[in-house]
């Protein structure tokens, strides 16, 4: 296996988060070809704003020949606080996604691990996800759990 790194994700790699961002959704059979050149617009124009404010942190998993084999980003939200975590932030886990080839081979999990380190050291108390069938498990073996959220879509 080759040697991989993984490293915080710059502004110079939109392209490539989108790119990810893109075909999460696609190979989740998430969208239209439109819907998801529509959710790029948004995504990018997104991205441009709260990576250099720094809502938005992501990393990559990066071969030594400098090919980008997986992903994985927080988006920071303002929160009002709640009972038994009163911050006034969290952490909404976005765009973990590894290339077909170099799945099964844990990128994701390391990803995931700085990922939420990251942010137990920057003193968050929830990190949040939605997980696709294929990232359940890791999520689960992680410590996320199911929680009783619901959606209207309008």
């Amino acid at each position: 296996m080759d040697e991989i790194t993984i490293r915080p994700a710059a502004f110079a790699d939109l392209q490539h988060i989108l790119r990810h961002r893109r075909t999460m959704f696609r190979d989740m059979g998430s969208g239209t070809e439109a819907e998801l050149d529509a959710m790029v617009v948004t995504a990018e124009a997104f991205l441009r704003q709260a990576m250099p404010a720094g809502t938005y942190r992501g990393w990559l998993a990066e071969t030594k020949d400098g090919r980008i084999a997986a992903g994985a980003g927080v988006t920071i939200v303002p929160w009002p606080g709640a009972p038994r975590d009163p911050a006034p932030r969290r952490g909404w886990v976005q765009n973990v996604y590894t290339e077909p080839e170099f799945r099964r081979r844990g990128l994701a999990r390391r990803l995931m691990e700085v990922l939420v380190e990251w942010c137990r050291a920057e003193g968050f108390h929830t990190v949040s996800l939605h997980a696709s069938r294929e990232g359940r498990g890791l999520y689960e073996s992680m410590g996320f759990r199911v929680t009783n959220e619901m959606r209207l879509e309008l």
